[in-house]
């Protein structure tokens, strides 16, 4: 048999095996490489400035992996869509902190949480938010179908339509509630004191959210009280309560009581332009807690102080929240004034809005806020001074037990 390998031919073969050698080694070294940099890009790209940044040794490789099975074997792969897919495993990130106020916006959600803030949008008009892991009506809006179909704060929201909103946050169900006007939406509600929910069919309109009222009322000893009802501190309600106040200085008002009933809250600035109306400029009244070890902000009263010789009584119930629980806590710390009602809702926490670069955004709580006096109001709310329940036929029969007890308490206050 003759030598197949002479010394060129096994030169050659050598040189070939020694090419196709370094042709795996390099692909299997970029493979190794590039998962690494895509782990290292995942765990350290803008994270310079990081307080709790990923530990070197976290093990990113099983995302990958199951990026990786969905890629290959999912059935249908017109639905992997990357930037959704993105969009999901960040979502599930953000949830897994169990913080109802910490939230994620993709480019479409972020555009109607902006509408929101703009004071305008369609649905049904009811402030919603997810309580003790259950989704609740925190205040139905003044005017709206909402209110109008009798929807109360505390309410529970257990199906939106056919979706059981047991798995949802505030969020998911407030896109679920909302919709172009004209069309319906089918509530389950629970509420305290029945035996089983009931449905409210609410047909969705524009909405339109006031500001405030005021109305000049006289008590049984023949004061003037002026009533201030105060629907949300928007954008537009520094301005409104700056017209109505000075209308109430030039009126035969002596006393004022502040509805805050139902009042879900707004702008934190907004906030402390209107009590800076009641209390001294510069008295303090909120305190943000960033956490242990780190330095607390401080936000005192902004305003002329001219509402701060009026005698005042302030209406509270389980609607009034955020920025209607800064306002009451600080006008009963600084002032002594008297909380009638019911215990307020209990969000106290300071939230940012943080822009990303797709047109997606993050809200993220970054503090709780504490009162003048130091106490925290996240889940536990205000306890009013004075309680005054709203049964059933109250709201049947047009009764307003709450303001009626304002109008007597204040007649005693000189």
């Amino acid at each position: 048999m003759p030598n197949l390998f002479n010394k060129k031919t096994y030169l050659a073969f050598l040189i070939t095996a020694i090419f196709i050698s370094a042709v795996l080694i390099s692909f299997w070294l970029g493979n190794a490489v590039g998962w690494k940099k895509a782990y290292n890009t995942g765990r350290n790209s803008g994270l310079a400035s990081c307080k709790v940044c990923p530990p070197e040794n976290l093990d990113f490789s099983l995302f990958w992996k199951v990026w990786q099975e969905l890629g290959n074997s999912f059935y249908d792969p017109g639905r992997l869509n990357p930037k959704t897919m993105t969009y999901g495993a960040i979502s599930g990130m953000v949830n897994s902190l169990n913080d109802p106020y910490t939230v994620f916006f993709n480019p479409q959600q972020t555009k109607e949480f902006e509408n929101e803030a703009n004071g305008t949008f369609e649905g049904i008009g009811a402030e919603i938010d997810k309580k003790n892991g259950q989704i609740v009506i925190v205040a139905p809006l003044e005017g709206t179908p909402a209110q109008k179909a009798g929807l109360r704060p505390g309410d529970q929201i257990l199906k939106i339509d056919d979706t059981s909103t047991v798995d949802l946050s505030s969020d998911e169900a407030v896109k679920l509630i909302r919709g172009p006007q004209g069309t319906s939406v089918t509530l389950s509600i629970l509420r305290e004191g029945w035996d089983a929910p009931q449905e409210f069919k609410i047909t969705r309109t524009v909405i339109i959210i006031p500001s405030l009222k005021w109305e000049l009322k006289t008590a049984a000893n023949g004061d003037k009280i002026a009533y201030i009802k105060l629907y949300q501190f928007s954008q537009v309600a520094s301005s409104d309560f700056s017209k109505v106040a000075l209308e109430i200085i030039k009126s035969p008002a002596q006393k004022i009581i502040l509805d805050l009933r139902d009042n879900p809250g707004g702008y934190l600035q907004v906030a402390q332009n209107i009590t800076g109306w009641f209390i001294k400029s510069g008295t303090l009244i909120l305190t943000e807690d960033f956490g242990e070890g780190k330095e607390k902000n401080e936000y005192r009263a902004e305003g002329n102080e001219k509402l701060l010789n009026f005698p005042i009584v302030v209406l509270i119930n389980k609607g009034s929240a955020s920025a209607s629980e800064i306002v009451a806590g600080a006008l009963r710390d600084d002032r002594g004034i008297k909380l009638i009602g019911e215990t307020s809702f209990g969000k106290g926490v300071v939230q940012e809005l943080e822009n990303l670069d797709d047109g997606s955004s993050l809200k993220i709580t970054v503090a709780k806020w504490l009162t003048p006096k130091g106490q925290s109001i996240i889940d536990k709310g205000l306890e009013p001074d004075v309680k005054i329940e709203m049964t059933d036929n109250d709201y049947k029969e047009g009764k307003d037990p709450q303001l009626d007890k304002a109008l007597e308490v204040i007649q005693g206050i000189r």
